[in-house]
């Protein structure tokens, strides 16, 4: 096609949002691109072009001096405008291969792991609705005051939004969290061994490729939390499913049957989702374990704040004396999850080399989220935050478990409700979860099925009694009870 047709042919929409000179480039460069207008072609001058498209030559002009800026065209005054004749051949638009549906060269294996890692990770989408598991009471939180806090800082620390020089985290913020940490978990640290991340998913993933050398076997819960297990795939770890049972983590079946391993993911609090808590004789029994093998212990400690019968237990991390036990805490169920603020406390030894790979992926985090953070610590609002919400949450978890009383008797059987954002329920029939939970969602509710907290791969030992998993933190009580309904009708009819 000649020179003149193609740009006769130019797209340009006078009612599309960008401006005619950027449609105009992009048509060309295109053309150019792809072989339709080849090197050294000559382009008709401005006036005449403008003419053939009915466009000002000031859109002309605009687009000729965009591609001469890149590279693409070439002239000088007298002597016309040129296609570069630096430019490598193009290949046609006939003989050009189809935008690929595979990379020009296969992933990597560790490429492939991180790629496919989170398959299995349930996203949560749509609007909110009766029962989506681990979401805290958007409602309950000071919006208000956190959008002052935020603004202050966008206003007078302009200074402070530039580079920073450590993967670490704010100073200020790590000063407090581990005040916090101490006072309310027991956890044993200085602000040297907080190490602020992207949220636990981050801490993970960090953690992951740290502690574990490809091939190397960790201990995972099953059922247990998937977005734990993809990190360890990704690090090319070889992933161990234990069973849980009303004690925590068996241990004493992790040691006989994977001898080897190297760390152990554990969640002592609260177990996800059976909502069991470790026994003090496994923890105990899992720190011996981990002081011989000189193993890691990484305790994921995501919603330990809300234990509705008593305060919140000590940390697994406050037994250790061996300094075997990375701590992670999450920001996510505390305040909200688009915060995406996390920690890890890290042994003295492993802080530095923690921080340094933090900055590695991620240089340096949000300042002003850290910095609005640590102000909402200091000034009181997190500790009322956290007051207001645990006594709402226990009002909420109270109305789930009175309305599955009144409607459900006999058909669902309450695991333990001391603690969490969740309540674990298994059938007492022979219901099948997977149909239950797909009738839920055509009735508009959600439904987490306790088999899908299961490893594929885990086999009898680690098997589940068929149930569900009910979140009933960001519901008020009538949204609660309204939901069981629902979920009585279903199982019922």
């Amino acid at each position: 096609m000649h020179v003149h047709d193609i740009l006769a042919a130019a797209p340009l929409d006078r009612s599309a949002g960008a401006p005619l000179f950027r449609q105009l480039y992009a048509h060309l460069k295109d053309a150019i691109l792809d072989g339709r207008i080849e090197a050294s072609a000559r382009l008709p001058a401005t006036r005449a072009l403008c003419t053939l498209l009915d466009v000002s030559r000031q859109t002309v002009q605009a687009a000729y001096e965009q591609l001469m800026a890149e590279g693409y065209l070439e002239g000088a005054v007298g002597k016309g405008t040129f296609v570069s004749a630096a430019l490598p051949v193009a290949r046609t638009a006939r003989d050009a291969a189809p935008p690929a549906a595979q990379p020009v060269r296969p992933l990597s294996p560790r490429g492939e792991a991180m790629a496919s890692g989170m398959a299995r990770v349930r996203h949560h989408d749509g609007p909110l609705r009766a029962f989506r598991v681990s979401m805290p009471g958007l409602d309950l939180f000071p919006f208000d005051t956190w959008r002052k806090l935020e603004a202050r800082h966008w206003r007078h620390s302009t200074a402070r939004l530039g580079y920073g020089d450590s993967g670490a985290g704010l100073p200020a913020l790590r000063e407090l969290l581990c005040a916090y940490l101490k006072a309310s978990r027991g956890v044993r640290c200085t602000p040297d061994q907080v190490v602020i991340t992207a949220g636990s998913q981050q801490a993970l993933y960090l953690l992951a490729h740290l502690l574990l050398a490809p091939g190397e076997a960790a201990w995972i819960e099953s059922p247990g939390y998937q977005g734990a297990v993809a990190p360890f795939l990704a690090a090319g770890a070889r992933v161990c499913p234990v069973p849980v049972d009303a004690e925590g983590m068996d241990v004493a079946h992790a040691a006989s049957r994977f001898p080897d391993a190297k760390l152990a993911f554990a969640t002592p609090s609260h177990q996800l989702p059976l909502g069991v808590t470790m026994s003090l004789r496994r923890r105990l029994e899992l720190l011996r374990w981990a002081e011989r093998q000189r193993a890691w212990i990484v305790e994921d400690d995501y919603d330990s704040e809300y234990r509705y019968t008593g305060p919140p237990l000590a940390s697994l991390q406050s037994l250790d004396r061996s300094g075997c036990v990375v701590y992670v805490g999450t920001l996510s169920k505390v305040m909200f999850p688009g915060l995406r603020l996390g920690y890890v406390v890290a042994p003295p030894a492993l802080a530095g080399p923690l921080a340094r790979a933090r900055a590695l992926v991620d240089r340096q985090g949000p300042f002003v989220a850290q910095a609005a953070l640590a102000d909402f610590i200091a000034q009181g609002h997190f500790a009322r935050h956290i007051r207001r919400t645990r006594e709402a949450y226990g009002e909420r978890r109270e109305a789930l478990l009175d309305a599955l009383r009144a409607c459900l008797a006999g058909r669902l059987r309450c695991g333990p409700a001391d603690a969490g954002l969740d309540l674990c329920v298994h059938f007492e029939g022979a219901d099948d979860e997977d149909a239950v939970a797909r009738r839920a969602r055509d009735a508009g509710i959600d439904l987490r099925t306790l088999g899908y907290y299961a490893n594929p791969d885990a086999g009898a030992a680690c098997a589940v009694d068929p149930g569900l998993l009910l979140g009933f933190s960001a519901f008020r009580p009538d949204e609660i009870r309204a939901g069981v309904r629902t979920l009585e009708r279903v199982l019922i009819g």
